[in-house]
This record gives C-alpha cells, structure tokens and sequence, in this order.
C-alpha cells in the first residue's frame, strides 16, 4: 500500500506536522484544515505489535485515544462485556417489579413516546416485547404543533380511561410533574428517559434516567432506547425469578438491538464504549431485514447492501424524523410496530414522500436562517438565535444543526406563531446548550426549555427572545472566541495508488463512525479529475475519477452536489486539487472496491 503522510509525504500516515494541513487555513469550504492531534508515536506501534494489527491501524487507535487494554474490546465490543447490571440504574428494580406485575396479572400498560426516532424506537421496543408478554398495550405519540413536546395529562388520561393500570412515558417525563399529578389516583406512572434532570424527580411509582442527579450508574451517554433497552433486560429477569417462562419461551431481546441501533445514531450518542457495542450488534440484527418496518424503510431508500451507521442517521431516521415534524407524529411508531409487510411498505412509501415535503420546507427555512445568521456573526454574537414568524416549527432544529455546521456556533432556531416562540437549538462539542437553556427556564426567561449538551428545545414570548439572546451570549461567552469557520480534523495523506479496496476494508474496522467516534479524514494531494459525470437523482451526486502525481487512479464522489465551489472545482477538470475525505469500500454484486467520498477541497 502507497500510504503516506503530510508534511513532505512520509510512509507513515499519522506521523504528520502540527499546524495547518499542506498549509490550508481556508478551504473551498471556507474551513481551517489541521492535523488531529498526534499521540506518541511509540503508542501505535506497541498497539500494533500487541495486538498483531497493521501499523496503520495501530496509528488510528491510537490517534482516538485506545490504549492496549481497551482496543480487544473496542474492535470486538460486545453486549456480554459492556452491559451493565441493571440494577445499577436509580429505581430500575422497581419500574421492573411493577411492569412484571403487570404482565402476570394481565393488567393493561399505556406507553407514551416522544416524536423523534429514538422516541419511536423506545416505544416499538417497549410495546413489542409487552405484547410478546401477554399484555394489551396502548401507546400515544404527542402531535408536535397541538401537543408539543412530553406527557401531557389529556393524552395519558385517555390511556388510563381505557384501562392501562400502568403508563409509561420513553424518552421524556423526566420533568413531567405538573402532567403526572392529576392522574395518581387513576394509574401507576413509570418513566424511562435520558434527559438531563433537574431538581426532585416527580413523585411517581419509578423514574429510570442515568442522568438523574441522584444516579450512580455512569451511564450519562445513552439514548432512550437504551434505556428502555436495559430496562427489558431488568424485566425479563424479574419475570424469569418469578417463574413465569417455567411454562413458556422467554424472548430473545437480541432482536430488538436493531431499534437500539437506529436510535442510538440517530440521537447522536457517542460510539464508544457500550453504545458502540449497541450499535455493531443491532446492524447486524438490521441485515437480517426481520422487523417489516425497518426492512421496507431499506427498500424504500434503495439500499440494498447490509446497512451501516451512516445509512441509520442519513436515510432510515429522516424519514421516521419526517412524521413527527409535518405530517401524523404516531406514523414512524405505526411503521416500527408493523407485522404486515405489505401496511409496511405502504406506511414506509408514505413517510418517504413526507420527507421530500420535509426537506423543501426545511431548505427555505434554513435559507433564511443563514441570512440572519451573517448578520449576527458581523454584529458580534458568540451564540446565534434566529427567530421568524412563519417558520415550521417541525424543521427549526435541522436548519438549527445545518447553521452551526456553517458557522461553528452554537444555533437556536424558533418559528413565531400568534407571538411565541418555538425551537430548538445544536451546539458544538465542549459548550452544553442544554444547561444554559435550563438555566434561562429557572431565570424565568423561558416558558418552558430543557435538553442535553448538545441539543436543546425552549419556547418564549417573542418578546423575550432578546433578553434570553442576552443570557445565553452571557451564559456560553467562551462561543464568542470560536473560529466562524470550523476546523477540518485530519488523519493523515494518502497516495491515490494505495487508496485500495484493501486498506478501506482495514480502516472499516474502527466503526462504525459518528459522535464520539470520528471516521478517519485524510487528504489526497494534487490530484487531477480526469473525467466527471453526475448521477443520482436528479443528478445530485458527482462522480470523477481522479489520478495522482505518482500515478494510480481512484473514484471519487460528492454529495449535494448542486452548486458551490466543491461543485465548480469537480465539473472543470484541470488544476490540481488537494482534497480531503473519507476512504470507504464499497460492495456491488460481490465485489468490493474502494471509493473517496469528498468533504472538502483546496486548490493544490
């Protein structure tokens, strides 16, 4: 394999020189490209050696962090090594023992989900494995514009009324006090949950959430689904103590790691530790194509390989994203749940339309976002919140996410509707947004606003919203020393001739990628398209071949290729480019090629 570093070009792909990348501070993109920072060298060679791996892969390892101890488990991580104990979770054994309860004395269970996929997938694992068990299990998911976001009283009333003795809320109801209190008297309430907690938990029969402020577990890193997750391994344990499978077959929840899987990318948990360990082992499930749902969402997205993180968070979450945000918010559960692969592809079509609905609306809104998000940048703000009256609530947080990607900041964005405000807001690794808007909700600048690190939702009279502008420029003043352009994290440089099939089968091995878990960027130096041509849809994505100064050729692909300079640069082949992006391999008919996917480009 050529494989070779910056600098003047090494043999080694991660021995490179601090500073700027091949001398790059601004791309076409308009980013600052610097080389990730480098551990000891002697580190990925004893990790090589040690584990008898290529020098490469030892070099990767090592550049994210993995010492001798932890790579076995990180290469080969697995549910039986990383599960925790259940009962390591606050008040896990007794969500367990009131929900066993329930199956064996066949009362009915109410689950209330949130609207977003890991919503659904907490949801469809909860209501699949009840109904396995036995139990009639009602479930509701809030309509985002007529409910908003967590349990509302109405809606578990209409459970409880029905006859559900015990409900359930998945991925919200954690600060669900004022919607629990009425309905004491009428069911037990059980909560599993992820976000972050604040103050006394709601006086309910069991609050499950890692981020409680009272909870020792550790696990901060985790999605709803996960939580659920576990929380099914603590049930199907309590009931297994109790004598209920001496008669009957108890469920193999291995089959329901697809759902932790989707849920886990799609919430954008890190891929370390036990999360990766979910999310290796539920694609797999996902490849068998056995739950109808998520098979006919494969299909109506035309992959038909095995499918990968990225395919989880590009193609399968969008469209079960898309129901909740502008069309029936219960369709991506109502998909999840489907036994019949026929209403499958039918709810599955369908999703996929309101996506395309999905992602017009969103590209206006975030077209006007990234007008108002100039100025503020010119007018000095360290964190932006953009705000118009007009703006679908259902999409403010993609065109949130696609602004801070622009700008390095972080975004809120709200529609303003009969004078309130709704939205939600993305931040950037290292500044926590959802503190901030928690702390604007306790300072009375919000009427409601809550969330994680790094996503948070809020709502505000439009006449607050300068006030808590004010308090969050304040609050998170460390975003104002941010670059405006973001920064290019580079692994090293490699040759277009040893960019081959083989070493992206060997640089494979680190994923899956995502949050926490970088796919390894290297840079192809002056390299010359020889011929490019459009495909896809519409002609959305260019394909080039692409040959290096020391010869060797190497397919190349761009995506959202409409227009732009990445754009320009690829249509007009000539000048020699450095560009920079992710070396995967690619499976068609059984045969395994390599491909360079761009994320960006500099003229050489």
């Amino acid at each position: 394999m050529d494989i070779h570093a910056a600098g003047p070009l090494r043999s080694n792909p991660l021995e490179v020189e601090q500073g700027n990348a091949l001398g790059v501070v601004r791309s076409l993109t308009g980013k600052s490209w610097v080389w990730r920072p480098a551990q000891e060298e002697r580190l990925g060679q004893g990790l090589a050696q040690q584990l008898d791996l290529p020098e490469l892969m030892g070099r990767l390892l090592a550049a994210r962090g993995v010492d001798v101890a932890d790579a076995p488990v990180f290469l080969d991580p697995t549910l039986r090594a990383l599960l925790p104990d259940p009962s390591s979770i606050v008040d896990m054994d007794a969500a367990a023992s009131r929900l066993a309860d329930a199956v064996m004395g066949g009362e009915p269970v109410g689950v209330f989900g949130d609207y977003d996929v890991d919503g659904a997938c907490s949801a469809a694992l909860l209501v699949s494995l009840l109904r396995v068990l036995g139990c009639t299990v009602y479930h509701h998911v809030p309509d985002r514009i007529l409910e908003g976001y967590g349990p509302n009283s109405a809606a578990l009333r209409a459970m409880a009324e029905r006859g559900a003795r015990v409900l359930v809320c998945v991925d919200c109801g954690t600060s669900g006090h004022d919607a629990f209190a009425p309905l004491h008297n009428m069911a037990d309430i059980v909560v599993f949950d992820h976000h972050k907690s604040e103050g006394a938990p709601p006086p309910i029969r069991a609050l499950v959430n890692p981020n409680r402020l009272d909870c020792g577990s550790g696990l901060h890193n985790i999605c709803a689904a996960a939580v659920t997750f576990i929380a099914c391994v603590a049930l199907l344990r309590t009931l297994r103590q109790r004598g209920f499978f001496v008669e009957r077959a108890e469920p193999d929840l291995r089959e329901y790691l697809d759902l932790v899987a989707l849920a886990t990318v799609c919430d954008v948990m890190p891929l370390t530790g036990l999360n990766r360990a979910f999310v290796i082992q539920g694609l797999r499930v996902m490849a068998r194509r056995s739950r109808p749902g998520i098979a006919a969402l494969l299909a109506v997205a035309k992959l038909a390989e095995a499918p990968t993180a990225m395919n989880c968070g590009f193609a399968l979450g969008p469209r079960i994203n898309a129901a909740g945000r502008i069309a029936q918010a219960d369709m991506g559960l109502r998909l999840l749940l489907a036994d019949d692969e026929g209403l499958a592809a039918t709810l599955a079509q369908t999703l996929d339309e309101v996506n395309k609905q999905r992602q017009l609306v969103e590209a206006a809104v975030t077209a006007e976002a990234m007008v108002l998000a100039e100025a503020q940048i010119a007018a000095g703000h360290g964190v932006l919140l953009l705000a118009q009256n007009g703006w679908h609530p259902g999409v403010v947080g993609i065109a949130a996410g696609r602004v801070k990607e622009k700008f390095n900041r972080p975004v809120l964005v709200a529609g303003i509707t009969d004078g309130l405000a709704k939205g939600s807001g993305r931040s950037v690794p290292g500044i926590d947004l959802g503190a901030a808007v928690i702390a604007a909700r306790q300072s009375g600048l919000l009427a409601t606003g809550g969330g994680h690190a790094m996503a948070a939702g809020f709502s505000v009279a439009e006449e607050g919203l300068s006030a808590f502008h004010a308090f969050l420029n304040e609050r998170l003043a460390e975003a104002g020393n941010l670059p405006v352009s973001a920064e290019l994290m580079l692994d090293g440089v490699l040759g277009v001739a040893g960019a081959d099939a083989a070493l992206a089968q060997l640089v494979a091995r680190l994923g899956p990628f995502g949050n926490g878990n970088a796919e390894p960027l290297f840079l192809l130096p002056r390299v010359r398209v020889v011929r490019s041509d459009r495909i896809g849809k519409d002609g959305g994505t260019i394909r080039a071949m692409v040959e290096g100064e020391g010869g060797g050729r190497l397919k190349v692909l761009l995506f959202r290729a409409k227009e732009g300079p990445l754009v320009d640069a690829l249509d007009r082949p000539g000048a020699p480019l450095h560009l920079a992006g992710h070396l995967r391999a690619e499976s068609w008919q059984g045969r395994v090629s390599a491909g360079f996917f761009i994320t960006d480009a500099a003229p050489a």
